[in-house]
């Protein structure tokens, strides 16, 4: 039986030895070919899919899918941050515009999100500080990038 806090790991000489994890466990996918250029990806113990569609056609392309997981994990810290403030938010939406490079591999080079939050307690500064937080701390997807790429963001509260 494996401890649950290490992990069998080879050293150089291909000698099994014992690594302590920390933190969460691994996140395990699996993506599933579908044809063209469709997969249809989900946790490995199952659960929900996504559909992904290297066309954009039938699907968001895998590009178009990281940025929405960077929009969806900040609009998720971005909530949870100002409920705890006793600020919850009606509706929120981010819009991302990724800008590509233009030579092969055409990689993700800036992010901007707007964040249109609606909320009748929500105050500016308190949005703002949420969506920093969110950006420059917790949200781990962002973290998950090139850190050198740049991620700037505007507010759009309450329509204004």
């Amino acid at each position: 039986m494996t401890d649950p806090a290490s992990t069998a790991v080879s050293d150089a000489t291909g000698t099994p030895t014992s690594v302590a994890v920390t933190g969460k466990p691994p996140t395990r996918v699996r993506a599933v070919w579908n044809g063209e250029m469709r997969f249809d990806g989900h946790r490995e113990a199952g659960g929900p899919a996504i559909h992904l569609d290297g066309h954009g056609v039938t699907g968001p392309s895998p590009v178009d899918a990281l940025l929405l997981a960077l929009a969806s994990c900040a609009g998720i810290d971005v909530v949870e941050i100002l409920a705890k403030r006793r600020t919850p938010v009606q509706s929120l939406e981010v819009a991302v515009v990724g800008q590509r490079a233009t030579v092969i591999p055409a990689r993700v080079t800036s992010v901007h999100l707007t964040f249109h939050i609606t909320g009748a307690d929500v105050d500016r500064a308190q949005a703002e500080r949420a969506i920093e937080l969110a950006i420059n701390k917790y949200c781990s997807v962002k973290e998950s990038l090139d850190p050198n790429m740049p991620v700037t963001w505007t507010l759009l509260l309450n329509g204004a």
